[in-house]
């Protein structure tokens, strides 16, 4: 039997939403028991749209492998039963407001008391400590904060920053999240100890924005190039002829070799200054074509390139097919994809677990079997 870099570790899941979840199924994915913790009736992600069969599949793609344990965490006994279970697990997630997890006793200097060498991660907008620690945040918030929309304003030539609907924070301070987690159980079998992990979403965005906190500092009168799609019949394609190779064979590609003598594209340095000049030139050749064959035919050439995908066809490709990407995950009689890690194992298959729990599906059997382990210690 394979088994998974994570098997027979025990997590103590206490998040909700989509930052903590998503770090928290990817220790799933990795082979973890993980045990959510969830209010009586479930958590509210669980009413999210869109549904299937009753069932939320945005809480399914965040939740999927887990098991479900319901409290009431206004009860006093509740809580004394999830400090523990906590002795039994390995790791404790959460991603509430900083002060919250402290006045229900599940903070991390609570649960080392019965766990010393235990790992603890507190995900939150602005970290634990600050004079922004105990605002309220979600992903938009640190996006407008963390200067990240006003700089693709500055690139995208708007009237005003944009508006969006793809929370960077929260999948990205998952991640971090994810990864200080190993890094922390790494630690413990060197020396043996457990630690506490403070992940701040403001500061993943700030990581996000490498030239652009740089330029910060020390401006310069460089005007950067920028990705900018270029029009097809159907659509429109992204190429990037940065390189000196990847240009002559787009200029080979596009039977125009006289492009390679041009003195604003026959250096690295002039192609980036000449950007926008590049672009037009590239689309005199991509405005007669259906994206898909602008794609292949400069592809092909080996400059890289891409037609602009809905997220249904992406999902659908035949890259990702081959790499094993989407697994199926059961909502009742139906099922839907949810896409495992982004990194793959060579000996050990990683995938979403197949089922959702239902709400507080495993409270009698994690939550007796502990009180029958006490009874009989």
């Amino acid at each position: 039997m394979v088994r998974r870099p994570l098997d027979g570790i025990r997590v103590l899941d206490l998040t909700r939403i989509i930052s903590g979840p998503y770090c928290t199924r990817l220790l799933a994915d990795c082979g973890a028991e993980v045990i959510k913790v969830e209010p009586v009736g479930g958590e509210h992600m669980r009413q999210k749209q869109p549904m299937r069969e009753g069932h939320s599949t945005y809480f399914g793609h965040l939740n999927a492998g887990k098991k479900s344990v319901t409290i009431d965490f206004r009860d006093p006994a509740d809580l004394a039963r999830i400090r523990a279970l906590a002795k039994t697990c390995d790791i404790a997630v959460e991603n509430f407001r900083p002060g919250v997890v402290t006045e229900l006793g599940l903070d991390y200097p609570s649960l080392s008391q019965v766990r010393p060498d235990i790992i603890y991660s507190s995900i939150s907008g602005f970290g634990q400590h600050g004079p922004r620690a105990t605002s309220p945040a979600y992903a938009p918030i640190l996006h407008a904060l963390s200067g990240h929309d006003l700089a693709a304003q500055t690139y995208d030539g708007a009237l005003g920053p944009a508006k969006s609907g793809i929370w960077y924070a929260d999948i990205m301070g998952g991640a971090y999240a994810f990864a200080a987690i190993q890094t922390a159980l790494v630690g413990r079998l060197r020396h043996g100890t457990g630690q506490f992990i403070d992940v701040s979403l403001l500061d993943t965005m700030i990581n996000l924005l490498v030239l652009e906190v740089q330029e910060a500092q020390t401006p310069s009168a460089f005007s950067r190039w920028l990705a900018t799609p270029v029009q097809a019949v159907d659509g429109c394609a992204m190429a990037i002829p940065i390189t000196g190779r990847n240009f002559e064979r787009l200029a080979d590609a596009m039977d125009r070799p006289a492009l390679k003598d041009d003195p604003r594209f026959n250096t690295q340095l002039a192609r980036e200054e000449n950007w926008q000049a590049l672009m037009s030139e590239i689309e005199i050749w991509t405005k007669s074509r259906p994206a898909v064959e602008v794609e292949a035919h400069l592809m092909s050439a080996g400059v890289p390139c891409s037609r602009y995908q809905t997220v249904a066809q992406a999902i659908d490709d035949p890259q990702i097919a081959a790499r094993g990407l989407m697994s199926p995950v059961a909502a009742g009689e139906d099922s839907y994809r949810v896409p495992g890690p982004p990194f793959l194992f060579a000996d050990t298959p990683l995938c979403v677990g197949p089922d959702v729990p239902a709400t507080g599906a495993d409270t009698e059997a994690v939550l007796g079997a502990l009180q029958t382990s006490q009874a009989a210690g």
